[in-house]
C-alpha cells in the first residue's frame, strides 16, 4: 500500500490510499480509501507508517535524555587554558600527566574540591561535567592524580620561567608579597604556628608568596613553613610614619632614575592586585583550603596547582570584565584621580553597572562565579531515540543564551568544543 496525491483538474489533488497487484502480467492499482479530508500531519504519519516506520502522538515521545552533563563551564576554562597554550608550558609534549594536570586545573576553577572528589567528577559513572571526556582522562583515579602533582612538581622551575618570559620585561615591575594560610592535620612538616593572616588562633599554618607582574598576572609561587617569619616590622613602621603630619611615606632600593616618588607610591599600592590574588586564591575562587595533604611536596605541588588555576581564570576575569562588576577601564580610573595616593574613582561604566546590574549591551552583570554557573547550564545531553530497532545514541549541547555566546565571544573560543 502506499499514498498518492491525483491532480483533480480546477481543485485540490485528492490524496488516495491505494494499493498495487498484478493482473494479466500487468500492475494495476485500486483506491482503497479517499484521504483527502484528513490533516497533513495525519496522512504524512500513515504514510512514515507505510514505509515501515513508526508514528508517534507528540514529538517529544520520540526521544529520552539519558543523560546530561554540565558543559558551557568546563568549555570556557579548557578553551582559555588552551588558547593561552598553558599546556605548552607545562610540557612541550602530549602526556597522560600532562592531561591530568590540565583537567586539575580546570577543575580547580570551575569547582575545587579534594582529588578523590575531582576524579569522581571525572569518571563516567559518576561525572558532573564533561571535563573528563573532553581531556581524555575520564578513567583517572585519585592517585593517577597524586602522581600527576608530583610530577608537575617536578617541572614548576621550568614553568615558572617560561611564564617569566612570556609576561616580565627587562626593567618591569614586579610584585610580590607574603600570605599564610591554615592547616588541616598535624603531621606535614611544613604546618607550624606562627603569625596567622585568617585570624585563626591555635591552627597550624603554612607561609607562601606570590610573584606577580605589574597587572596582577601570577607568576610563581613558593610554601614556606608556617612559622617563616616576613619583614612585618617594616609594614608597622611604614603606618607609624605615615601618620606623621599626614604624610605618605613609602622606603624603597630603586634609584631615582628608576623610580620617582610618584611611581613609588603607584608601584606600593599596585600591591592590592596581589592581595586580590591572595582572597581569589584562598577563600573566593580557586579555594586552596583545607589542605589535608600529608607529604611537603605535595602540598607544594597543590600551591603551584592553584596557581596555574588562577593564572587562567585571571585572563578569563580580564576578558570577561565588560560582563563583570570588576572595572575593565582602569586606565580611566587611574587617570581620574587626583594623585596616587588619592581614593580609586570608578568609571562611569562600572558605575553604571553596579546601579543598573545591567551591561552597557543590556545583559545581567554577572560576579566571576555566577557567570561560571550561568554556563554550567549549557549542557551536554546523551539523547537515546525512542523508535523500534534504534539503539544509537547521540549528543546534543544545549543553544546558548544571548548573554552565554557573549561570553564566548569575549573569551575568544568555542562553546561546542
Amino acid at each position: 500500500m502506499h499514498i498518492e496525491r491525483v491532480p483533480n483538474r480546477n481543485s485540490p489533488p485528492a490524496v488516495l490510499l491505494r494499493q498495487s497487484y498484478r493482473e494479466g502480467g500487468k500492475v494495476r492499482k485500486r483506491t482503497l480509501a479517499n484521504l483527502s479530508k484528513l490533516p497533513d500531519e495525519t496522512i504524512e504519519g500513515l504514510r512514515i507508517l507505510l514505509k515501515g516506520g513508526t508514528a508517534i502522538n507528540q514529538l517529544e515521545d520520540a526521544f529520552e535524555i539519558i543523560r546530561s552533563r554540565p558543559h558551557g563551564h568546563v568549555a570556557a576554562v579548557l578553551g582559555t587554558l588552551l588558547k593561552l597554550q598553558l599546556e605548552q608550558l607545562i610540557a612541550a609534549s602530549p602526556s597522560r600527566e600532562r592531561d591530568l594536570v590540565i583537567a586539575m586545573i580546570v577543575a580547580r576553577v570551575i569547582e575545587p574540591s579534594s582529588k578523590l572528589a575531582t576524579a569522581r567528577g571525572l569518571s563516567p559513572e559518576t561525572c558532573t561535567s564533561t571535563l573528563g571526556e573532553l581531556v581524555g582522562v575520564a578513567n583517572a583515579s585519585e592517585d593517577d592524580l597524586y602522581e600527576a602533582m608530583d610530577w608537575l612538581l617536578e617541572r614548576q622551575a621550568d614553568i615558572e620561567t617560561s611564564l617569566a618570559q612570556r609576561h616580565l620585561e627587562e626593567g618591569t615591575l614586579v610584585l610580590y608579597d607574603v600570605s599564610s594560610t591554615y592547616f588541616e592535620g598535624e603531621t606535614c612538616p611544613l604546618a607550624q604556628y606562627g603569625y596567622s593572616r585568617d585570624r585563626k588562633k591555635g591552627k597550624l599554618q603554612i607561609v607562601f608568596g606570590l610573584l606577580c607582574n605589574a597587572q596582577g598576572c601570577p607568576i610563581a609561587v613558593e610554601v614556606f613553613e608556617g612559622n617563616t617569619a616576613d619583614p612585618t616590622t617594616l609594614a608597622v613602621q611604614i603606618a607609624a610614619e605615615a601618620a606623621l603630619d599626614g604624610l605618605y611615606v613609602i622606603r624603597t632600593s630603586v634609584s631615582d632614575e628608576l623610580f620617582d616618588s610618584q611611581e613609588t607610591v603607584r608601584a606600593y599600592k599596585s600591591l592590592s592586585r596581589v592581595e586580590r590574588a591572595f582572597r581569589s586564591y584562598k577563600t573566593v575562587d580557586l579555594k586552596v583550603r583545607p589542605i589535608c595533604h600529608r607529604l611537603p611536596e605535595r602540598v607544594r605541588a597543590h600551591i603551584f596547582l592553584c596557581m596555574l588555576a588562577y593564572y587562567v581564570e585571571w585572563h578569563m576575569r580580564s576578558a570577561l570584565a565588560p560582563m563583570l562588576f570588576d572595572d575593565e577601564d582602569k586606565a580611566l580610573t587611574e587617570a581620574l584621580r587626583d594623585s596616587v595616593v588619592a581614593p580609586v574613582i570608578s568609571s562611569v561604566i562600572a558605575q553604571s553597572k553596579r546601579q543598573k546590574k545591567r551591561t552597557e549591551d543590556d545583559l545581567p552583570v554577572h560576579s566571576f562565579q555566577t557567570l561560571l554557573k550561568d554556563l554550567a547550564t549549557i549542557v551536554k545531553n546523551r539523547v537515546q531515540p525512542k523508535l523500534p530497532g534504534a539503539r544509537v545514541t547521540f549528543d546534543k549541547i544545549t543553544c546558548p543564551t544571548p548573554l552565554q555566546q557573549k561570553a564566548f565571544d569575549l573569551l575568544g573560543i568555542s562553546w561546542q568544543k
